[in-house]
């Protein structure tokens, strides 16, 4: 698959698309504790990609996760898909999507344009590397319950790269044990700041913009 095409299948956020790991800041942090837990998942994810080959072997993926939105998960794991994406098949989507995605089928039959709940999925289980985002989000009904576990068990099985980004930890997680033991079994849990960097962003922006001010009053 050439890289344009790898690019439409992954399907990333589009504000994220132009994001690469080697442009994830660390100075966005203010607290020092925030900056050293901001830094060993960093070498992690790096060691992570590094031997990914290995990784994949063994289809181990990622858990990312912080109960604060906005600490840099999503832009981390979007780093990470356009990394893959150089020579992988990768699939992003949020967890509420997918959902949304399945309900969908409902109504498709084989034969029809659309695909079938069924097809969906396989899709879901066959790619090579799937990211899902804000995992834990969703209301989790037993029906929400059984498609997250066809899916992530069919992945387990068949040892497929399965990244997360979650606002809570698997302990915290709810929902039952046949997944999380699944996910514990196959990811690397890594902790990420209890702090969100858009504050931050949202105060540098408020300061570039009294600079051009000041500047252009000159």
């Amino acid at each position: 698959m050439v890289a344009s095409r790898r690019l439409q299948f992954a399907e990333l956020p589009e504000a994220f698309k132009d994001v690469k790991l080697r442009s994830f800041s660390l100075s966005v942090y203010k607290t020092i504790e925030s900056r050293n837990l901001i830094a060993v998942a960093s070498k992690t994810v790096t060691h992570y990609l590094t031997n990914f080959k290995n990784m994949q072997g063994r289809g181990m993926g990622l858990y990312l996760h912080s109960a604060t939105k906005g600490s840099g998960k999503t832009r981390m794991a979007v780093g990470i898909a356009n990394e893959l994406l150089k020579s992988h098949q990768v699939k992003f989507a949020g967890s509420t999507t997918i959902i949304k995605e399945i309900k969908r089928t409902f109504n498709n039959k084989p034969g029809d344009d659309g695909e079938t709940e069924s097809q969906l999925l396989d899709s879901l289980a066959a790619v090579e590397i799937l990211i899902i985002d804000d995992f834990g989000t969703e209301t989790p009904t037993n029906w929400v319950n059984d498609k997250f576990y066809q899916i992530i068990n069919d992945r387990y099985v068949g040892r497929k790269v399965t990244i997360f980004t979650s606002n809570e930890s698997l302990n915290d997680l709810n929902y039952d044990d046949r997944i999380t033991n699944r996910i514990k079994e196959r990811t690397y849990q890594i902790a990420f700041p209890e702090e969100s960097v858009r504050e931050y962003i949202a105060e540098k922006n408020n300061q570039d913009l009294i600079e051009n001010l000041k500047g252009g009053s000159k």
